[in-house]
């Protein structure tokens, strides 16, 4: 198409209250992308903005006894700052919908329909939804609810205009079936093709009665329609009728992000009003799934919402930003619980990629003299920069098609490949062996892989980023996404010790160190600022301590997959006593089905913790090397309960 803007936008928030983690959620993948594509050294448009009219503000503002704008005012106030000032949202253009420059766009827009014949007046008689400010056929109501947010409709007959919604209903169809990607994922695509089966009616755009909105030109007593006026935003941050240049490297939107719960009005409603005025569609409408509590949708109106500051004091901004991008698949339902985000934290930043930076500084810092550079005769075989630029081709993949979670899922595999890396070319041995030529190939690769992720975790993280280059010694900031080719030839890394990149959440840590182990991630134990050998890490134990734990013998009756987790099964072992639930990590290397009948050896006195929702209560003794693992189990059959001494 020729446009010089990469146009990324969330849906504009309704500032009647707080916004909550759901809303953090949209907005943090919305800046994830652009910060992706930013660094892809393209130009990027990243709106978004508040829609700050209708009849629930005014209610809302007269129950404070406030004017409608000073009631927003205070909140989008919250909004910028804290809350997306400490989520680092890079927004380029924060729109509200009280701006003079959005009034002149609704009303040019409105005007261009109505001359066309698309806009017409008539008599409005059906229900309507105040909390969700919506328009419902009778068909669409349920036992006098409104269909979407469950509460009462309240009957409504008033003179309105109308847009002739139903005049594009094949067009829309066709340009949703030609256009595979248009709508994603498939499931709201489907949604949306069934929406349409049910047919269209004209849309009431406008109310009488009120007065805090955009009135329609030349007929005051009219407020246009809270939702026509919201949708009409992503034009007028674009330059609509205002900046015909801008409005033509960035139009149309590459991107629009939102919650399943609207997709119907930015995948149907939207497109069709720009259909009536001639402008190009967006090229990807994405509905992503819900954050739930428990299996409720979390919603300020149901009391159960979250809010994300109080998160980002307690855990930092990268915990909460890590834990919404891999924790959800982008457009999937996932499930919000604070244990899993302080195990998500733990685990994946703290124990594999923390501990990596550590390792690497401690070991270059002591057998390097704090310098390391590729030698000149370097090994032939470099396994991680195979995996290095496998990762990045994985991420690039990943972000093409907005596959967020496994984009991070890459990286994090980058960084297991690390740590075993270390595990199988012991720098220790090397030196211990004053193998100089092989030691230094390994350690510089470490560096160079860990300077891949630096600029892989960029467009995701805020802080950690920058901390990481900062112990390697390079440059704070990637200049581009081209870095994670550079290097590799003899780069020279000036390393320094700092501040864990993330301490373990010591608060709660006691908490999930079952939790840690029934992910099956190998966390990596490091004692000092200096890496040291296996034997010299060694802690000994007496007898007497060794007795505490009771080891026994299970036999597994069934076995399934944990839903949402991409690493854990959900067993159930008979332990000669009574069947037991254990959570454990192994779903790579066993199906459910070959566990049927296995036994297994199994730790029956560890605290029980809840994983996932689950209450595991034990634990699966396995022995593993690299990316080999194998559950412990007696050599012939033992009666279940039999005990390991």
């Amino acid at each position: 198409m020729g446009k010089a803007t990469w146009y990324v936008t969330t849906p504009i928030y309704y500032p009647s209250d707080k916004l909550h983690i759901g809303h953090a959620y949209t907005t943090v993948a919305a800046d994830a992308l652009a910060r992706y594509h930013r660094l892809n050294e393209e130009s990027v448009l990243f709106v978004t903005g508040t829609d700050e009219h209708g009849q629930k503000i005014q209610k809302g503002a007269s129950d404070q006894g406030l004017t409608p704008l000073a009631f927003v005012d205070q909140i989008v106030r919250q909004i910028k700052d804290p809350l997306w000032k400490a989520l680092g949202v890079s927004y380029d253009d924060f729109i509200r919908t009280t701006e003079p420059r959005h009034r002149r766009v609704v009303q040019a827009f409105f005007r261009r329909l109505r001359e066309k014949g698309d806009i017409y007046k008539g008599t409005y008689e059906g229900w309507y939804c105040l909390p969700c400010e919506t328009f419902w056929t009778e068909t669409k109501v349920s036992q006098g609810n409104c269909p979407d947010c469950g509460r009462p409709v309240e009957r409504v007959s008033q003179e309105s205009y109308f847009f002739r919604l139903s005049a594009y209903a094949e067009r829309i169809r066709e340009h949703i079936i030609r256009h595979p990607e248009f709508i994603q994922p498939v499931s709201r695509r489907n949604e949306m093709l069934g929406f349409l089966d049910e047919g269209l009616e004209d849309l009431s755009i406008s109310r009488t009665g009120m007065n805090w909105g955009i009135e329609v030109p030349d007929d005051p007593q009219h407020v246009i329609y809270v939702w026509f006026d919201a949708l009409l935003n992503y034009l007028t941050a674009a330059g609509y009728e205002s900046d015909e240049a801008r409005f033509q490297a960035t139009w149309p939107p590459n991107l629009q992000v939102m919650g399943k719960e609207i997709v119907r009005f930015h995948a149907v409603i939207w497109p069709i009003m720009l259909m009536a005025a001639d402008l190009q569609l967006p090229e990807h409408v994405f509905g992503h799934g819900w954050l739930l509590i428990g299996d409720t949708k979390m919603s300020k109106s149901r009391g159960n919402a979250v809010d994300p500051v109080r998160l980002i004091e307690r855990y930092g901004v990268d915990a909460i930003r890590y834990y919404l991008l891999r924790e959800v698949p982008f457009g999937s339902d996932g499930l919000y619980t604070e244990d899993a985000l302080v195990l998500r934290t733990n685990v994946d930043l703290a124990n594999d990629l923390g501990n990596l930076l550590q390792r690497t500084v401690a070991m270059i810092t002591r057998f390097c003299q704090a310098r390391v550079s590729l030698p000149e005769a370097a090994p032939g075989e470099r396994r991680l920069k195979q995996a290095s630029a496998a990762a990045v081709a994985e991420v690039e993949n990943s972000m093409a098609s907005f596959n967020l979670s496994q984009a991070l899922a890459a990286v994090g595999k980058l960084v297991r490949r690390a740590n075993v890396e270390i595990e199988q070319s012991q720098p220790w041995a090397l030196a211990k062996r004053q193998d100089r030529q092989a030691l230094h190939t390994v350690l510089y690769d470490l560096a160079e892989t860990l300077r891949v992720i630096s600029v892989l975790l960029s467009p995701f993280l805020i802080e950690a980023p920058s901390r990481l280059r900062a112990q390697l010694g390079i440059a704070l900031e990637p200049r581009s996404w081209q870095e994670t080719e550079f290097g590799w030839h003899g780069r020279q890394f000036q390393v320094s010790s700092g501040p864990s990149l993330f301490p373990r959440i010591e608060d709660k840590a006691k908490d999930h160190e079952v939790q840690t182990s029934a992910e099956g991630r190998q966390a990596s134990i490091s004692t000092s600022s200096e890496e040291t050998s296996p034997q010299e890490m060694r802690h000994e134990i007496d007898i007497d301590l060794f007795q505490q734990v009771e080891l026994g013998v299970g036999t597994i009756q069934s076995a399934e997959i944990v839903k949402g987790a991409d690493r854990l099964l959900k067993l159930a072992v008979d332990d000669g006593e009574r069947v037991r639930t254990i959570v454990s990590g192994i779903r790579s290397h066993y199906a459910p089905e070959s566990l049927i009948g296995k036994q297994v050896v199994l730790v029956k006195n560890l605290k029980p913790v809840k994983i996932r929702g689950i209450l595991s209560e034990g634990m699966l003794l396995a022995a593993s090397t690299g990316d080999a693992l194998a559950l412990v189990a007696p050599e012939s059959t033992m009666a279940a309960g039999a005990r390991v001494k």
